[in-house]
């Protein structure tokens, strides 16, 4: 593309948020403030320029894969939907959290292979940078393969560590937030052969296309893996160490789970569920996500920590999507009037700090010689931002210029 400037916009760099034009050329930023050289202009006034947003946890792509439970969307068509609504919402960069699990349908390793497949056949026609999470059951030794391929793809993916198992089959007297490790012995187990649990798992089940007593009969054959799963954690999270390959562990609970998956490398803690974790999170240097909807709804639906009062104690580095691709943003509107932070000090939380967790030293800021992942927003002050444009490495991915009255 020929060079152009983006001129007028107050634009939020590392020390503040300044009104300074930003030249792009060859897909990177080459200029702050610089002479346009005969360079295209695009107009800015009156909107706030931004590094464009990493997504470091995002699986609303699920719902284009079965808008209903049950329903099944063809793949390509999904995807090139979901990479349409990261473009809209300013998202460069995208880690699809994918989880691989012994249940059939939606998270299965077939599906898991599929989507896999799809990104690799698409990646000519999308518009963002399309990555995946390989969100790994810990029970489900049957994605080791995919695993294994998953990590030779061009676009390296992240790992992260799941063990939905043993909380969906935790005794219903302990508290999820406060479960213990995982792998403790005398971890507190529900009878799995009760009609309550079956009312439990029905949602489960229905996302599988199972009937109930056949998921509770699956559940209980996996749950006999159990003893294997440690040394079959320990073989991914080698074959992770060998590719680079960034690592998460998931709704770590205790300051022993943490210490385990950070021994294992894991070294970004995602959604801790208590003071305790993410506590023990930063006292291991390590970093710390939570979810974006949770800071724009005021608190988790799950009752784990508000990710606002986390980022005032200086215990979340980050924001994830999770389940809502606006949510983002929204987190960005709501901490501002709450007087969480400066712009400049909260923006990072979307931007530099996921692309620096995940390795990607290229992008997540603007600064001369990085990638040029911007995003033009429409914010008037106190209301709701609105993407108008987004570039990824230069291109324009999504642009939407409003009707003259």
């Amino acid at each position: 593309m020929e060079p152009y400037v983006i001129e007028g916009a107050r634009v939020i760099l590392p020390l503040g948020v300044e009104p300074v034009s930003v030249r792009v050329e060859g897909g990177k930023i080459t200029g702050l403030d610089h002479p346009r050289d005969g360079a295209r202009v695009i107009d800015g006034h009156g909107k706030i320029l931004a590094p464009a947003l990493v997504d470091i946890h995002g699986d609303a792509f699920e719902r284009q894969l079965m808008p209903r439970p049950g329903v099944d969307f063809p793949l390509h068509a999904a995807l090139l939907e979901t990479d349409r609504q990261l473009a809209a919402n300013g998202i460069a960069t995208a880690y699809h959290a994918l989880t691989l699990s012994w249940e059939p349908g939606l998270r299965s390793v077939a599906m898991g292979n599929a989507v896999l497949d799809g990104l690799l056949a698409l990646a000519p026609r999308l518009t963002v940078e399309n990555r995946l999470q390989l969100r790994w059951e810990t029970f489900c030794f049957e994605a080791l393969p995919l695993i294994e391929r998953a990590l030779t793809m061009p676009l390296l993916p992240s790992i992260a560590f799941n063990d939905h198992t043993s909380m969906a089959v935790l005794h219903p007297g302990t508290a999820l937030q406060n479960r213990p490790f995982d792998h403790d012995p005398n971890f507190p187990v529900v009878d799995m052969s009760t009609p309550a649990f079956a009312v439990k798992m029905a949602e489960r089940a229905k996302r599988s296309g199972l009937s109930q007593s056949d998921y509770v009969a699956l559940i209980q054959s996996i749950w006999q893996r159990r003893a294997q799963v440690p040394g079959v954690m320990d073989h991914v999270g080698a074959m992770g160490r060998a590719a680079g390959a960034p690592m998460l562990s998931h709704d770590d609970s205790q300051a022993q789970t943490r210490r385990f998956y950070h021994d294992l490398d894991a070294k970004i803690c995602e959604f801790p569920m208590n003071l305790q974790a993410a506590q023990t999170a930063r006292d291991l240097g390590d970093w710390i996500i939570f979810g974006a909807p949770n800071a724009a709804r005021g608190g988790s639906h799950l009752g784990s920590p508000g990710a606002g009062d986390m980022i005032e104690r200086g215990l979340c580095d980050i924001l994830a999507s999770d389940y809502f691709y606006p949510a983002m943003l929204a987190a960005m509107a709501r901490l501002l009037s709450q007087g969480r932070g400066s712009l400049a000090q909260l923006w990072p939380l979307i931007s530099t700090n996921p692309a620096r967790a995940l390795g990607l030293h290229d992008r997540g800021t603007i600064a001369c010689g990085q990638r040029a992942d911007l995003v033009l927003l429409d914010w008037p002050e106190g209301e709701a931002p609105a993407v108008r444009l987004t570039l990824v490495a230069g291109r324009p991915a999504y642009q939407a210029v409003p009707f003259a009255q």
